[in-house]
């Protein structure tokens, strides 16, 4: 185990970021969390970690390192929605670049150890050209959001080269689990079965042989917890291997909860790809 440093969570108030602000806890280290509260939430913040309600584009951020002196940084602050980033690409990028700047400005003035960055392997290598899709995979994505993830980790490199901070990027798959907002843009099986639990009819947009690589929270948390411990500086896929279509998701889902529902069918959305899902064998041998 990583020494028992302080760690400062961006976005951890959020779905995933709680999660990995729980573990670090049950494992002894010190958290500061630091969220907006835009999509995150309050009552998901562990009582055991400092709160700071603040957005990671504040200059005020600086004030947080300067108190807490975190040895590590978790970010898992950022603006999630596809969607969102297609039609307000502006805001997209002052989140998720502006942002991540920000961030890695006080990593650098506070001499951060290391930084684990949260980055999407469903959205930076756009429409793969195989599958599964490695780290090797070129980068092309087709949404402003999968860009400024890519972005992101690019700064963290250049930050590795200028300063020596340590880094691990991890790209995720499509996340599930407690905690996921079923009333939120993404996390389609929250969503579904916020909807099915209502007795509700869930929207699948375009054909629902979209496939996708969904991973639990819980594993995601694990990659977490592996990569404080490594010494190398990483770029490592996170998923399972395995792609499941939408309409095989809610076919499953309907069985579970015994319903007789069928969704509605509704036009596909911009800058969504029609199949991912990613080889995580080089985190399996390096985390």
């Amino acid at each position: 185990m990583a020494s028992k440093g302080k760690c400062l969570v961006a976005g951890g108030a959020g779905f995933i970021g709680s999660h990995v602000v729980d573990r670090l806890i049950n494992e002894g280290h010190e958290v500061v969390v630091v969220d907006n509260l835009v999509s995150g939430k309050k009552e998901n913040v562990n009582p055991k970690a400092n709160f700071y309600q603040l957005d990671i584009t504040s200059p005020e951020l600086k004030e947080v390192f300067e108190a807490e002196m975190p040895r590590y940084v978790s970010h898992h602050a950022a603006q999630i929605d596809v969607r969102k980033s297609v039609t307000d690409p502006l805001f997209d990028a002052q989140v998720n670049v502006i942002g991540t700047i920000n961030l890695l400005e006080c990593c650098r003035t506070y001499k951060v150890d290391k930084i684990i960055f949260a980055s999407s392997g469903g959205a930076i290598y756009g429409d793969p050209g195989y599958l599964p899709a490695d780290e090797e995979h070129p980068i092309a994505p087709i949404s402003p959001y999968g860009l400024t993830k890519f972005v992101g980790e690019q700064y963290l490199r250049m930050y590795s080269s200028i300063c020596g901070l340590h880094y691990v990027t991890l790209r995720y798959g499509n996340v599930y689990g407690p905690r996921q907002d079923p009333f939120g843009e993404a996390g389609v099986i929250a969503i579904f079965v916020g909807k099915m639990l209502q007795k509700e009819q869930p929207t699948i947009f375009g054909t629902g042989e979209q496939i996708r690589d969904y991973v639990y929270v819980g594993d995601i948390v694990d990659a977490n917890l592996q990569a404080l411990e490594t010494k190398e500086n990483l770029v490592v896929n996170i998923g399972t291997g395995t792609g499941a279509s939408v309409n095989k998701l809610f076919q499953m889902l309907k069985d579970q909860l015994k319903l007789n529902l069928e969704p509605i069918y509704d036009s596909p959305r911009a800058g969504e790809l029609e199949e991912i899902y990613l080889d995580a064998s080089l985190a399996k041998e390096k985390l």
